[in-house]
């Protein structure tokens, strides 16, 4: 998942801006007590949504698959004032712990947080998203990406994580996620509609702005 070596990897971390507060015990949390901690983004991709959401500051922002929060609060920190994030995960025994740490962050009134079946749910959406952050189960990638297209306004941006999949990418003999994650990609890069970079930050991002 880590492709610098880790002196550089290093590096970055001590030049980049450190995560608040809360976001460290986040981190911390996560880590002591909820499966698979490596989901949640970190510190330095956290702090490239915080970017990027700043940058755009967008006023609605959609993201498939909230985890323990961690990357919808980082996307909150450039929301324009009166905007929304929608976020939405299927796993309902993280959203007590979830609804807590959005409290503490002082977003709770900014996020309409959904349990469910993004597939499901997308559809009934009734926004025009300036941000879009995929990072969900990786065999709907593409599912989600031609559901939520034609959501985003021209000039919005779509990021997807994991897209260098710990390197698998590049493999001939794949897994089901692999494929899906190869196939999502090349519909990306190969579409009209949007014009995209590849990013190898952390395990990549996929950067699809919409014409």
């Amino acid at each position: 998942m880590e492709f610098l070596p880790d002196d550089i990897a290093a590096y970055v971390q001590a030049h980049t801006a450190s995560e608040p507060d809360l976001l460290k015990k986040i981190n911390r949390d996560t880590h002591a007590s909820v499966l698979k901690p490596r989901m949640l983004s970190g510190n330095v991709q956290g702090r490239f949504l915080s970017m990027i959401s700043k940058l755009m500051q967008p006023q609605t922002i959609l993201e498939i698959g909230t985890y323990t929060g961690y990357s919808a609060i980082c996307l909150a920190e450039g929301l324009a004032g009166g905007g929304k994030l929608v976020t939405i995960d299927i796993n309902e025994e993280l959203e007590n712990r979830v609804r807590e740490y959005f409290l503490q962050a002082g977003i709770s009134h900014a996020v309409d947080y959904r349990i469910g079946n993004a597939i499901n749910i997308v559809p009934t959406l009734n926004y025009t998203f300036d941000l879009v952050f995929i990072d969900a189960d990786k065999e709907n990638y593409l599912k989600y990406y031609n559901l939520i297209l034609d959501k985003v306004r021209p000039g919005g941006l779509i990021l997807a994580d994991n897209v260098l999949w710990s390197g698998k990418i590049t493999q001939v003999k794949t897994d089901k996620d692999t494929k899906a994650l190869q196939e999502f990609n090349d519909v990306v890069a190969t579409d009209t509609r949007v014009e995209c970079l590849l990013l190898p930050l952390r395990d990549g991002i996929m950067m699809a702005r919409k014409k």
